[in-house]
């Protein structure tokens, strides 16, 4: 037996999708090759009750879990990463805390004034909002400032995390792992599976403002005329889907806009596999294994030159990048993936080459240096 023993705190886990479920299913599978007992304790084993007791009933259960666990390690500083916090700190254990996103921002974006008055996270770090927003800030923050170490997946997240008050040398950077998606048959063969034809893109994320699903609906609507056979299939769910889908009829490309709503990991990697483009309109990403998915599958991307994304595409050279939200620089860059075949298998092969930097054992062996394990 090993002596080892970390609990997982996270909020998804596979078969979630997402970047934090995917990576809390990696390191589970991993880590107890190499002599390390894991736990995993999600916050999927509470969500079914109230929300007014959710995060202490998690809490009592994170405390229960950590009894035996040499490490905590928890994949947000708000809603398991508290309750995982308060259980470490009575029991007396290590306290490791991984970072994706502001969370306060998040949920400011998705309610109240920050649906209306969208702030950019940069921007949010600089202003001051209502009562709640800030309790949450002031959350985690505390949390991230009483961590051991602080991990992220991409420099630029490090420079936002900077500004909670954590010291610098207390974030380190740990790029997300991608291995390539293992889909059988050919991409006809997945066509017919899942009924599309034509000229497809597909984008994927949770239906939030800040993924942007608004802006490539109108860009569908302005390609049309060229394309007619254009199809925008948009995998995932989230609080938006009503105003997306009201938007899309709104236009009258209703039926060139496909919802799949919430789908299996298996699925999502299918669609990808059909892709002709992958697009994510996003104003922020701390590092996109989305992005790393359609690299891995050989699907050309546009995206936008925010957060993380710059350090995973090379512009021009393993995909596209232009502004959040510039409609008419996505028109032109996927007007141009579509058209010039040479072109687009280019960005494909390059990115192919490149996502294998991005690998399962090194993105494993960093995170067992910095937990110290």
């Amino acid at each position: 037996m090993s002596s080892i023993r970390i609990l997982i705190a996270t909020g998804v886990f596979a078969p979630d999708i997402g970047g934090p479920a995917t990576y809390s299913k990696l390191l589970a599978d991993e880590l107890p090759s190499r002599g390390i007992d894991v736990s995993v304790l999600s916050f999927r084993s509470v969500r079914h009750l109230p929300k007014a007791i959710r995060h202490f009933a998690y809490f009592l259960k994170a405390l229960r879990a950590s009894v035996r666990a040499s490490v905590v390690f928890a994949q947000d500083p708000v809603s398991v990463g508290l309750p995982a916090w308060c259980a470490a700190k009575i029991l007396r254990k290590r306290f490791i805390l991984k970072v994706v996103g502001d969370y306060a921002w998040e949920q400011y974006c998705q309610r109240g004034a920050g649906a209306k008055n969208f702030l950019t996270i940069e921007e949010f770090q600089r202003t001051r909002c209502d009562f709640v927003t800030e309790l949450r800030r002031k959350a985690q923050q505390f949390v991230a400032q009483r961590a051991e170490k602080v991990i992220v997946p991409s420099a630029y997240l490090k420079t936002i995390i900077a500004q909670w008050g954590v010291p610098s040398e207390k974030i380190q950077v740990i790029y997300n792992a991608c291995e390539t998606p293992t889909i059988s048959g050919s991409k006809e063969e997945a066509r017919r599976a899942l009924g599309l034809q034509g000229k497809i893109i597909v984008s994927i994320g949770r239906l939030v403002p800040w993924k942007g699903f608004l802006g490539l609906i109108d860009v569908v609507q302005k390609m049309l005329t060229e394309l007619p056979d254009l199809v925008l299939v948009i995998v995932g769910d989230g609080p938006q889907k009503d105003e997306l889908e009201k938007r899309a009829q709104e236009l009258g490309v209703d039926k060139h806009v496909i919802f799949t709503g919430r789908t299996e990991r298996e699925n999502v990697w299918r669609y990808l596999k059909v892709a002709d483009v992958f697009a994510l309109n996003t104003a922020y990403e701390g590092f996109s294994h989305q992005i790393l998915e359609a690299m891995a599958l050989g699907v050309p991307i546009v995206t936008t030159a925010v957060g993380g994304n710059v350090e995973a595409i090379d512009d021009g050279e393993t995909g596209v990048l232009v502004a959040y939200n510039d409609k008419e620089a996505f028109v032109q860059a996927l007007r141009r993936v579509l058209h010039d075949g040479a072109f687009a298998d280019m960005l494909a092969q390059n990115a192919k080459k490149k996502v294998g930097s991005f690998s399962t054992k090194r993105m494993v062996e960093e995170t067992i240096k910095a937990l110290h394990i």
